[in-house]
């Protein structure tokens, strides 16, 4: 009987234990749920006041009463450049390293870059940077054609733009400047040395560039002229997109036809370069006195020796070099100086087989 008895009271105790000690359990876990959302409070309000004052004091990006924006509390200017792939050729690869020798926090810039061969990707980049609230947008567009729209929310929202290397159709308002390169010019000059060859005939092979882009509208345009005007034969004429490999592809399939040519008219000089390996490789002679005229564009270093030991006719130069203009441009707004010049021309020559020299490779190959 008094075992039953003291079996009951040692159940009971236990079960009170139990008890009591998920009570304990539970106010712990509570305890520890409300250090949490407490904690989340704190952090939250820490946030919200660390945000407050890097707007008030130092990191926020404030409009002037004329619309420009003011630089950030590092002193830096913000821009973001947009350019097409440093792949695309070896002048754009000069460009591209001439923009980030140039636009360094050394020289007071804070400098973000985005690459495409697309006008929507560099488009898209563009809305990027106008959100991110940059200063300065600096564009080489794929295309002349898109870009009113993108440019006005730019304007709106305070952001200069300035273009380089390539002109645009849109309204010269939404743009502060541009130093870009007279691409019908270099187009015209190539056409008037060609002229200038007095050959019998001309039947040539027109390896374009990305369709749509100032350079291939300029380069392709001259020779369109030529072609309508002076009974010139264009025996193909496709776009290779500034590719050697896609160049020598197109090249190699006329020599397969058996149709016969005697000009490579290149709108860069990788493409020429392709084409010459087509021409090597089924053994057609080409260069000065030769069978075949080889013509490029944008005066690689590597291009021009091609000139010098007569294996290619000519190279009209495109010049790369746009970033000292720009900075200047930049500079000038920020001292609040007035630009004198809305558009200016890269000076740009072409150079024949016959006459460059060692000193012009030298001084004018990128």
């Amino acid at each position: 009987m008094r075992t039953n008895r003291w079996n009951a009271i040692v159940k009971s105790r236990k079960r009170e234990a139990f008890q009591k000690q998920n009570k304990v359990t539970d106010v712990k876990i509570i305890r520890k749920i409300r250090r949490k959302i407490m904690k989340k409070k704190i952090i939250s309000v820490l946030l919200a006041s660390m945000m407050v004052i890097g707007l008030v004091g130092c990191g926020g990006s404030k409009e002037t009463a004329d619309g420009a924006k003011s630089d950030s509390g590092d002193g830096l200017i913000k821009v973001g450049i947009i350019n097409n792939d440093p792949n695309e050729s070896g002048y754009r690869t000069a460009n591209d390293k001439d923009l980030k020798a140039t636009f360094t926090k050394e020289n007071g810039y804070d400098a973000s870059f985005a690459y495409s061969l697309k006008n929507d990707e560099q488009i898209t980049s563009a809305q990027k940077f106008i959100q991110d609230g940059v200063d300065y947008l600096l564009l080489s567009a794929a295309d002349t054609a898109g870009w009113d729209s993108v440019l006005k929310d730019a304007q709106d929202a305070g952001i200069r733009v300035i273009l380089f290397d390539r002109t645009i159709d849109a309204d010269e308002s939404l743009y502060e400047a541009s130093i870009v390169s007279d691409m019908a010019k270099e187009g015209q000059t190539a056409v008037d040395w060609l002229k200038g060859q007095n050959l019998s005939e001309y039947k040539i092979i027109h390896l374009q560039g990305v369709m749509g882009s100032a350079a291939q509208q300029g380069r392709t345009g001259a020779l369109n002229d030529a072609a309508a005007n002076d009974g010139w034969t264009l025996v193909t004429q496709q776009t290779a997109e500034w590719n050697a490999e896609k160049a020598q592809q197109i090249v190699q399939s006329v020599i397969d036809s058996g149709e016969s040519f005697n000009v490579i008219y290149a709108e860069n000089d990788d493409m020429a370069k392709g084409a010459v390996a087509a021409l090597d490789k089924a053994n057609i002679p080409h260069g000065v006195g030769k069978d075949v005229i080889v013509m490029g564009f944008d005066c690689n270093k590597w291009a021009l020796e091609e000139l010098l030991n007569q294996n290619w006719n000519y190279d009209g130069q495109c010049n790369p070099f746009q970033a000292s203009y720009i900075d200047d441009i930049i500079k000038k707004i920020e001292a609040g100086e007035t630009i004198s010049e809305k558009t200016i021309i890269m000076d740009e020559k072409g150079f024949d087989a016959s006459t460059i020299t060692q000193a012009d490779v030298d001084q004018y190959g990128i």
